[in-house]
């Protein structure tokens, strides 16, 4: 049923705007213009894979490292407990929160580490979407790690070896499997996000790609908006062709997750 709706989607997109050879390549490799038939998505296909790679390092990164913490290390004291509802909590807070939250720090601190610049780069969209999905990215990292058989660690220990070691090289690769599917599902919901990008001050034109981590940006989802606001058709068209574009990136990038966890998958059994 879901590859017959998603057929359905892309060939009425298709249909909509009589896409051929050159407008494809229009759209996939030109600039916004205020003519559509002139229009592409290039700058805001850029930006999206600039800020979902910093949003996935830094939520891999500082949400694994959180989980082991927490589960690992940190046992039953009264902080960590306070530190695990606080997660939970933060799962259900709105989007646009994160936004305001990215504009007040990450916005604020590239303000001063750049004198002259706005702060509004690939690099504060990045670090706010890792604070939008990290409270999902530590939670199934724990529960991945706390499914880790303890017979595991205590082969470990009894080959002499550190706790550091057991967790390093024994319980993360057992638990890595769960943790992608946890990443999985968070980069998903990260990547059609609009809101928190627009408070921060995501552009809503850009006649450029970004090239490095503080240039300014935009992003598909606010390009789709910009579009599917104007009231000529044609834009409208252009706004249904870039969601199936959306949903081709995401779509590609969970297929390589999948087949990363798999691959992972036959090695531990292998």
């Amino acid at each position: 049923m879901l590859v017959a709706l998603l057929y359905s989607v892309v060939s009425e997109a298709i249909a909509w705007l009589n896409l051929d050879g050159t407008s494809v390549k229009t759209l996939l490799t030109d600039i916004p213009s205020s003519k559509a038939v002139n229009s592409g998505l290039f700058p805001a296909i850029v930006g999206t894979l600039w800020v979902m790679g910093i949003c996935i390092f830094v939520s891999f990164t500082v949400g694994v490292s959180s989980a082991v913490y927490l589960e690992e290390y940190s046992g039953r004291s009264r902080i960590a407990g306070m530190i695990q509802t606080n997660i939970q909590n933060l799962a259900a807070v709105p989007s646009i929160v994160y936004g305001i939250l990215g504009l007040s720090i990450f916005v604020a601190f590239f303000v001063m580490v750049a004198p002259g610049s706005d702060g509004k780069n690939v690099s504060a969209a990045g670090l706010t979407l890792a604070l939008l999905i990290m409270p999902v990215v530590i939670v199934s990292s724990q529960e991945a790690i706390r499914a880790v058989p303890s017979s595991i660690r205590e082969g470990g220990f009894a080959l002499g070896g550190t706790k550091s070691q057991v967790i390093w090289r024994l319980v993360l690769p057992q638990a890595m499997p769960g943790i992608l599917t946890g990443i999985i599902l968070a980069v998903s919901r990260a990547m059609g996000e609009a809101a928190p990008l627009v408070i921060m001050g995501a552009l809503s034109f850009v006649p450029f790609a970004p090239t490095s981590p503080l240039d300014r940006f935009t992003v598909l989802p606010i390009q789709i908006f910009v579009w599917i606001s104007k009231p000529q058709e044609e834009f409208h068209h252009l706004a249904a062709a870039g969601i199936v574009v959306l949903l081709i990136m995401l779509l590609g990038m969970n297929a390589f997750a999948i087949f990363l966890r798999n691959r992972l998958q036959k090695n531990l059994r292998g």
